[in-house]
């Protein structure tokens, strides 16, 4: 299996499926997914603008909107996480993950999905000491203080990820995880960077996020990917003893030209053609932990789960699925007004509204769960 990932999208679609066909054509080869690291910028609308926390120079449009209206369809499977510049109103309808366009998945908050016998997991947002422990306790209209803290990395969802036992094959985070530099030459790259404010961080030992180090080290995936710095850096992180497992770490820059935004490997895995397909055990974690999903500033209450094995969950989940017929996401509806270039409308006329996710109400409803999104 070819996968090629992607750094930062910053809603550039249109030039990195450009790049993909360019390099299936030179090659003479079939490219199987795309997995995009963060800042992927899903903005559908102008509402979905209002939302987008970048700098004012950078607030535009950009292409995702056409693959959202179908005039444009990913020639390529896609799988994304969420960064710290994201339309978080969007990203929020689908917090346990599904489509956000025709052939283009968000792994949720956090999530964990299986493309053919391949199982990628992944964590949305930033690390931020200060939001660690609390709640998602943010609804729209986002202030300006919500439409930064709703992208920081919640203990709770890191928690349900803490939880996975069977093995993933790759693992995607916005940010690095803490001290990764340790493993590689951190010093042969970081002319291309501004080195001040980095080199401060990596020896102060501050640079990256603490709970991606966790899961670093709990789940150990054979491929671990990364962006957010703008920076690419390779690193191999031996787990254990030599001879144990080990994570083969890559961050990669933002599209852009000249920047090193892409990179293609191949993995072992069973013939094609492959599908992106719900995981059971990610789908038993959901339904155990969901009861104490914590939608306020008070950080989840693990004490009120009940103790029971979550291979209960997991056989409960097989056995939906079987009457199910399918372990396919559900498909993608859209739930928002399509933007129209020709016909702009006054940028300070525009409403935000959350809207309930078909997709989501489905899913909740195959795993006997309330919609808990908008309480």
């Amino acid at each position: 299996m070819k996968i090629a990932v992607e750094g930062c999208m910053h809603g550039d679609l249109d030039n990195v499926y450009a790049t993909l066909l360019h390099l299936e054509k030179v090659g003479n080869t079939k490219i199987d997914l795309l997995i995009c690291c963060g800042d992927f910028q899903a903005v559908r609308n102008l509402s979905d603008l209002q939302c987008l926390e970048v700098p004012e120079i950078h607030r535009r449009m950009n292409s995702f909107w056409k693959y959202y209206s179908g005039q444009q369809v990913a020639p390529v499977p896609t799988i994304f996480i969420g960064g710290n510049h994201e339309a978080s109103n969007y990203l929020w309808e689908l917090y346990y993950g599904g489509w956000a366009a025709p052939n283009i998945y968000f792994l949720g908050f956090a999530g964990v999905v299986k493309f053919g016998n391949i199982r990628i997991g992944g964590l949305s947002g930033i690390y931020n000491h200060n939001s660690y422990h609390l709640g998602h306790f943010e609804r729209v209209p986002y202030d300006d203080f919500m439409r930064k803290s709703v992208y920081h990395v919640r203990e709770y969802d890191v928690h349900k990820l803490m939880q996975i036992e069977q093995p993933i094959d790759i693992f995607l985070s916005h940010d690095w995880p803490l001290n990764i530099t340790d493993y590689g030459n951190w010093k042969a790259t970081l002319h291309k960077k501004d080195p001040s404010s980095l080199e401060n961080d990596i020896h102060a030992r501050k640079l990256g996020s603490k709970p991606a180090a966790e899961l670093l080290h709990k789940l150990k995936p054979p491929y671990w990917f990364s962006a957010h710095l703008h920076w690419k850096f390779a690193a191999m992180v031996q787990h254990g003893d030599e001879g144990g497992p080990v994570t083969k770490f890559l961050a990669l820059d933002k599209c852009e030209p000249r920047r090193d935004f892409l990179q293609v490997f191949e993995v072992d895995s069973e013939p094609g053609p492959y599908e992106i397909q719900y995981d059971e055990e990610w789908l038993a974690i959901t339904q155990k932990f969901n009861s104490v999903f914590p939608l306020t500033r008070t950080p989840a209450q693990y004490r009120a789960i009940q103790f029971d094995e979550l291979k209960d969950h997991l056989e409960w989940v097989k056995s939906k699925l079987k009457t199910r017929g399918t372990t396919k996401p559900f498909e993608f509806v859209q739930t928002a007004q399509q933007y129209d270039p020709f016909h702009p409308v006054p940028f300070g006329s525009i409403s935000v509204v959350q809207d309930r996710n078909p997709q989501t109400l489905a899913l909740l409803e195959l795993l006997e769960l309330p919609y808990l999104l908008d309480r």
